[in-house]
């Protein structure tokens, strides 16, 4: 083979060798490039499309927080209790006091015609304008005593019964009667409770 034809042979061998390389840094960094965009474009949507779903997967609302504090209710004694003068033969008998202050006698008890001093028992009631409350009156018996001697008074009534209403000023007036137990031939003097007895109002 001529000289020459080698020489040419080995220049273009030479040629294409620097050719591909250089097409091939060329491809190979136009590929890093692209892998670097699509990384980007890629890292980009992903990121929009969690702030697309945080934003229409949650829903938010407001509201406000109240109190009212009303006025406390209140209850204090106006008038005590009074069965007035009774008399009684060797028969048990009872006094019966309404709340509205009328007295009436069964079995051995007679209401003489000086009554002396008769009251049912009288409580104000106050606390906010018309507001309904609940009248807890005694449970039991209250013993009332005259020296050695006793009666009790129980079934206690009142008026309003059960439920009150206060008006619009905020106040009502609350009466409580009962019955008095006087035994048979009871023994003369005055008798009175050595512990009050309670009522007791509460807000519905």
């Amino acid at each position: 083979m001529p000289f020459f034809i080698k020489i040419n042979i080995f220049a273009f061998a030479e040629n294409l060798k620097t050719y591909f390389w250089q097409n091939f840094l060329t491809i190979n960094l136009n590929i890093k490039i692209r892998m670097k965009q699509i990384s980007k474009f890629l890292a980009a949507a992903t990121l929009f499309a969690a702030f697309s779903l945080n934003a229409f997967s949650q829903a938010s609302a407001t509201a406000t927080a109240t109190a009212t504090i009303i006025t406390p209710i209140a209850i204090s004694k106006t008038t005590d209790m009074n069965f007035g003068n009774v008399a009684v033969n060797a028969t048990p008998g009872t006094v019966v006091l309404t709340p509205a202050g009328t007295r009436s006698a069964t079995g051995g008890v007679t209401l003489p015609a000086s009554a002396g001093t008769v009251s049912q028992a009288v409580f104000s009631v106050s606390g906010q304008a018309n507001a309904t409350y609940s009248i807890t009156l005694p449970s039991g018996a209250t013993t009332i005593t005259s020296g050695a001697n006793n009666m009790t008074v129980d079934t206690w009534t009142s008026n309003p019964n059960a439920t009150g209403t206060l008006d619009g000023s905020g106040n009502q007036t609350l009466n409580v009667g009962a019955t008095l137990n006087v035994a048979a031939s009871q023994a003369a003097g005055t008798y009175v409770s050595g512990t009050p007895f309670t009522v007791t109002v509460n807000y519905n």
